[in-house]
């Protein structure tokens, strides 16, 4: 992977995502200050208000999340077709890296809860925030070469699209075929319109709807639409992307998602009461197993997969790279909150103090991640140039 000038649209995501994360801090600050403030639980209520049949957390955490997972989408084309993954060599190792990333953490946590009510959380442990680990890496500024939050970024968005797949295959409700099938169908109509070069937006975004409508009957998690809907789109490579649909509606949503969605998803989802015995709840078997899955195992295994990869001559290390910064992004891999939050919510819903204790243990550890992933790239010493 060449330490190449960054292209245009790739800096503005990092730039995007970076100030998204100031603000998810500040949201979260302010969510858990309300919620355990006097009137805490007010707050906490009207987020179960409901509207047109679901709470507006029901709606958050469905439907604004399934504009998220939309641009993870598309940001995960773009790569693929022109970007850092639009070539073997380059996005074999930061696959190798996602899948040490997902997998680990994931046994940690079982190895701990295996058999017990919390085994479901399995999954918490295994996405990475992104919009957090590039803003420690912006916090870092130029000790940080170019190519380790390209790395960052390709492992980050492959690690996310891991844990959709997990929530389409594991956090599912009961599933009804028929509406499975007909939300499947409308994907189809989409791909159509993609090999027949439609190339207006508006029939994309009115069957990305209808589909949302119907994975949303079928007990499937309406959230994996944003992604299916993304490779429908038609992307093209020419003349900067200008000229592609999957281009302009990337560029659309950025500043949506980074400053509206994922800061009311914070809001929502970081309400957490937070009793006088929460330190006790860091020692269950459950906490247990994120905070060493999120802290330890995301490192471990981002570190060991890529180290085997590397010796084994399947792959070969990024230029500018060595394996302190492999082992400091693996560190900063263990920043979950959004998508860790998001799988707390499916793992154990209806669950309401399993839910609250497992964000606690969430927050904690994505800390934790973060300032040793700052830390030890703080400190670690500069390669020689």
């Amino acid at each position: 992977m060449p330490t190449a000038q960054l292209s245009k649209t790739f800096q503005q995501f990092v730039d995007s995502e970076k100030s998204g994360g100031v603000l998810l801090i500040a949201c979260t600050v302010v969510s858990l200050g309300v919620a355990n403030g006097p009137g805490g639980a007010d707050y906490l209520a009207w987020w179960q208000t409901h509207v047109a049949g679901l709470s507006l957390e029901h709606w958050i955490n469905d439907a604004l999340m399934a504009v998220f997972f939309l641009l993870i989408g598309l940001e995960l084309e773009r790569e693929i077709y022109s970007g850092e993954l639009s070539s073997l060599r380059s996005a074999l190792l930061p696959m190798i890296a996602a899948l040490g990333g997902i997998a680990t953490p994931a046994l940690i946590h079982y190895a701990f809860n295996a058999g017990t009510a919390t085994q479901p959380g399995m999954g918490i442990p295994m996405a990475t925030d992104i919009a957090f680990a590039l803003g420690v890496l912006a916090i870092l500024g130029s000790r940080i070469p170019s190519a380790l939050k390209v790395f960052v970024v390709a492992f980050a968005v492959m690690d996310d699209l891991g844990a959709i797949v997990v929530i389409a295959f594991f956090y599912t409700a009961d599933i009804s075929a028929a509406y499975l099938a007909a939300a499947i169908g409308v994907w189809i109509a989409l791909c159509l319109l993609n090999r027949l070069r439609v190339m207006s937006l508006t029939p994309y975004l009115v069957g990305g709807a209808l589909m949302w409508f119907l994975m949303l009957k079928s007990g499937v998690h309406a959230t994996v639409t944003g992604v299916m809907l993304a490779f429908a789109i038609p992307y093209s490579a020419k003349d900067d992307d200008a000229d592609s649909p999957s281009y302009r509606l990337e560029n659309i949503l950025h500043k949506p998602v980074a400053f509206l969605i994922l800061p009311v998803f914070a809001l929502a989802n970081t309400a957490i009461p937070i009793a006088g015995d929460w330190m006790a709840s860091l020692t269950s078997s459950n906490a247990i197993g994120i905070i060493a899955g999120l802290v330890a195992g995301k490192p471990l295994g981002i570190a060991l997969f890529c180290f085997a990869a590397v010796a084994s001559g399947l792959c070969q290390m990024p230029d500018g790279l060595d394996w302190g910064y492999i082992l400091g992004a693996g560190m900063l891999g263990g920043i979950g909150f959004t998508m860790s939050i998001f799988i707390a919510n499916l793992a154990f819903a209806g669950q309401a103090d399993a839910v609250n204790a497992s964000k606690i243990a969430i927050l904690a550890a994505s800390l934790a991640a973060g300032i040793l992933g700052y830390l030890w790239l703080r400190l670690r010493p500069q390669p020689p140039t």
